[in-house]
């Protein structure tokens, strides 16, 4: 009898997050058990090994805690996976521009989502009751894609985003680890078949393989995690990236089922949609403040983006 009604309030509950999921505008929920991710942990070693990560030391820190969510969350006992959609209505030009990536052209997702997941898990307690748990965006050390993947929202694809049949990849992906008892999903089909436009798009070669990305080599990592002088390989390769890149997803077929977003706040900064690239060869620092206060943009810091465009020139120089 006991077993019996705490399966009917994880049904329940698992039925209301999902729903109020969707009244906070969030594409899709899924939901998984909080377990060691036994499957990941031979491949994330392995592309530790090959220096796939480039600069990013990070990634060797915390390497149990990535693997399973109960070191990260005391008590946990589900993993609520969840998609944000920030496909742009309006894409900003790239006519005598440089190119900026997609989920760059407004306020920074970080704080937006979280906001979001915040209020959301307040309704959440309000009809349950108090529940353990923490909501992260990327923020901290968790295989976002493979608990998105475990929980049925789509798959891992040949370029290592996570794509889903009725909307692309176009989204960023967010968690709510708790310790309420809920229903887990089960992972979805992958549906690439022998599609290899990301692989043949990629400009560096970043994609090495399927599903197996070299991020010392992707131009997004080249832009915005490397804090040291852009390597010389990345030469007549950055095809005017001045933060970020979307070649991979743009030439993905399932984007093409990509619908604007609805979030007033992932609009295209009005700054974005004017400069051209005598502009950015000019911007000074109290302007980068004043355009990318709000922005991810800002994670690459004045000097860094400075950096990007000034190799681009000199790219642009050589040709």
């Amino acid at each position: 009898m006991q077993g019996e009604i705490m399966n009917s309030s994880a049904e329940k509950y698992s039925q209301l997050i999902k729903a109020k999921a969707k009244s906070f505008g969030f594409q899709n929920c899924g939901i998984s058990k909080a377990d060691f991710l036994e499957e990941e942990a031979p491949k994330l070693e392995q592309w530790l090994k090959n220096n796939f990560h480039g600069e990013m030391k990070y990634m060797e820190n915390h390497f149990d805690k990535r693997l399973d969510p109960r070191l990260l969350v005391e008590g946990s006992k589900s993993v609520i996976s969840l998609s944000y959609n920030y496909f742009p209505e309006e894409k900003i030009s790239t006519l005598e521009n440089f190119k900026i990536s997609k989920y760059a052209y407004a306020e920074d997702y970080h704080e937006v989502i979280k906001d979001i997941l915040r209020e959301m898990v307040s309704e959440l307690q309000d009809e349950i009751g108090e529940f353990g748990f923490r909501v992260f965006v990327d923020s901290a050390p968790i295989l976002e894609r493979s608990w998105a993947k475990k929980s049925g929202i789509g798959w891992v694809g040949k370029n290592a985003n996570l794509i889903t049949k009725q909307s692309g990849s176009f989204y960023f992906l967010a968690e709510i680890i708790c310790d309420l008892e809920l229903i887990p999903d089960h992972p979805t089909t992958d549906h690439c078949g022998s599609c290899r436009k990301c692989i043949d798009a990629c400009p560096t070669n970043a994609i090495i393989s399927e599903k197996i990305v070299d991020g010392s080599k992707c131009i997004s990592y080249a832009t915005i995690e490397l804090k040291n002088e852009i390597p010389d390989y990345f030469h007549d390769k950055m095809d005017d990236w001045m933060f970020g890149c979307d070649v991979c997803q743009d030439v993905c077929p399932w984007n093409r089922f990509s619908a604007p977003n609805k979030q007033s706040k992932f609009q295209p900064n009005e700054s974005l949609k004017n400069f051209k690239k005598g502009e950015w060869k000019e911007l000074t620092q109290e302007l980068f403040s004043e355009i990318f206060r709000k922005s991810p943009v800002k994670r690459t810091k004045f000097a860094g983006l400075k950096r990007n465009i000034e190799f681009l020139e000199k790219s642009s120089d050589k040709k």
